[in-house]
């Protein structure tokens, strides 16, 4: 009740009030018009407008009191934002005036890489011709860097009404705002560009896989400490791009051991004489027996590391180890038998294991695959692949499996779905974080077979340069002969082994060579030619 009583003095208070000063706004009329006889409503009027021009002329003098008293604090403010102005952005100030590039700006305007009342400026483009289209150099508008072109680089080939494909996006690493941008003619690969000399493949700094957009050769620095995966459709031209792959190999790489599986019985058989081990066959027990001997030469190479560190000797260099899988999905596909998946399982473990040994050893895979699906290739193998390669497929799903399951978010990436199935050949190389569009070499039959009688005829002469060995002695002795293979009953005695009992010859044969019996022709235990001789030149 007091509240409320309090309420109503208040309203009563405020109504006076404002009687109160009606009373003296009409008084003070009252009196303007008695002393000027004007009427009323020209009494109000003026009383209005004089009040007005009151308020303004105190509103002036108020600012210009503000002027006066920034002005005094001018100088020393002034020298403080000299020193935070560089010459080049004063100059990039006043330079309002300067042509602006009107194609570039257009197209970054319109794709939204740019905002509308930015620009590029014309003297900050620089533009070079390339065999297959132009490539331009320039600079962003400050509050833009290399993400903004790169996460409109589908609206940029809109604007130029090309595909995502006609365009190659590179940035600098010495400024976020640098970009370079390669604008193809024409869609990539539609003319074939020659197969390389071999000049070109020797001074080609690392290994060539093929040709990019503009016809330069292109490939990975090394495959030291590295492996691939190669994955694509059934007829896209994996097992071409790979014989290039390997004739450049046997041309530039220098000395290495070959170790080839061909899952396609037919498709690496040119290079079978180059081979340390070569094998056509689609059965498990094949490639798990490859990967054992290749796992024990890691391991021996290992503990060769291992001793010179503990001796406090060079690390030593080994020779380098490349083995290549044609349609390795095969030997990761069981038969749905409790033994068969048990078999694929321990197959997975050992192949990731010596995938990852290439990051010490000097054995580096190759691995090829036309089924990239998401369990074709179990992860904790795939895992271990430094650089992928991705020709077409048609789904998002077999991109991932081959370039990764966060390849899209990465720099510039491109979309092997959207490669012309066509063109053979062709893929996504992704390696050192970099998307590069590539095509395979298509090299003559002839020129292939030419290095592979080269490099056969290299590798005979440096083994007969190799120092006397029961080996050496054993490729000799059956050369002498003219045969392929010898039954160990008939070579133990040659080398001067005189074990009677047939188990205990064949180990000491064997511990002698350093290299395991196999079967003959009639099931005869003995030693092949070929497998004797490329194991004397892997250890050469």
């Amino acid at each position: 009740m007091a509240k409320q009583k309090q309420q109503e003095e208040d309203l009563y208070a405020q109504a006076a009030g404002a009687i109160g000063t009606l009373a003296i706004a009409a008084g003070v009329l009252a009196a303007i018009k008695d002393k000027l006889g004007l009427s009323w409503p020209a009494t109000v009027l003026f009383t209005a407008g004089a009040l007005v021009a009151l308020g303004y002329g105190a509103w002036k003098a108020r600012t210009g009191l503000q002027r006066l008293r920034a002005g005094a604090r001018l100088p020393s403010a002034a020298l403080k934002q000299e020193s935070h102005t560089s010459p080049a952005e004063v100059r990039e100030e006043a330079a309002e005036d300067v042509p602006v590039h009107p194609e570039l700006t257009q197209a970054l305007r319109t794709a939204g890489a740019i905002d509308k009342a930015e620009v590029i400026r014309a003297d900050q483009v620089e533009i070079t011709a390339v065999s297959t289209g132009k490539r331009y150099d320039f600079l962003l508008p400050k509050t833009r860097t290399y993400q903004d072109v790169e996460k409109r680089l589908g609206n940029v080939a809109g604007y130029f009404s090309v595909s995502r494909l006609h365009l190659k996006l590179e940035r600098s690493f010495d400024n976020e705002r640098r970009v370079q941008l390669l604008k193809l003619d024409a869609p990539p690969f539609s003319t074939p560009f020659p197969a390389p000399t071999r000049k070109e493949i020797e001074t080609f700094r690392g290994v060539p896989l093929g040709h990019d957009v503009t016809g330069q050769m292109t490939g990975v620095p090394t495959f030291d400490k590295a492996s691939m995966l190669v994955a694509g459709m059934s007829q896209m031209g994996k097992t071409t791009l790979i014989n290039g792959v390997i004739t450049c190999l046997l041309i530039a790489y220098g000395e290495f051991d070959l170790y080839l599986l061909d899952g396609k019985f037919c498709g690496l058989v040119t290079f079978e004489k180059n081979c340390v081990r070569y094998e056509a066959s689609e059965d498990l027990s094949v490639f798990e027996d490859m990967i054992d001997e290749l796992t024990v030469r890691g391991m021996d190479r290992y503990r060769q590391m291992e001793e010179a560190k503990r001796n406090r000797q060079r690390a030593p260099k080994f020779k380098p180890l490349i083995f290549i899988v044609d349609e390795v999905v095969n030997f990761f596909t069981d038969d749905g038998t409790p033994k068969g998946k048990e078999k694929v399982s321990r197959i997975e473990d050992k192949a990731r294991k010596l995938v990852a040994m290439s990051l010490e050893s000097g054995i580096s895979a190759i691995f090829m695959t036309q089924r990239p699906d998401k369990d074709a290739i179990p992860v904790k193998v795939r895992s271990q692949f430094v650089y992928r390669l991705c020709l077409y497929v048609d789904s998002i799903g077999s991109v991932k499996v081959a370039l990764g399951d966060s390849y899209f978010e990465t720099v510039a990436p491109l979309d092997p779905t959207k490669l012309n199935p066509h063109i053979k050949g062709q893929g996504v190389l992704f390696a050192g974080g970099r998307s590069t569009l590539i095509r395979g070499f298509n090299f003559a039959d002839e020129f292939m077979w030419e290095v592979v009688d080269e490099t056969t005829e290299r590798q005979h002469k440096t083994l007969e340069a190799a120092p006397e060995t029961p080996l050496k002695q054993a490729i000799a002795l059956m050369q002498g002969k003219g045969i392929e293979f010898m039954p160990t009953a008939d070579l133990a005695p040659a080398l001067g082994i005189t074990e009677a009992d047939p188990v205990e010859r064949g180990k000491q044969l064997s511990q002698l060579l350093g290299v395991a019996a196999g079967k003959g022709p009639k099931g005869a235990r003995g030693y092949k030619l070929a497998d004797l001789t490329a194991a004397a030149l892997s250890d050469s």
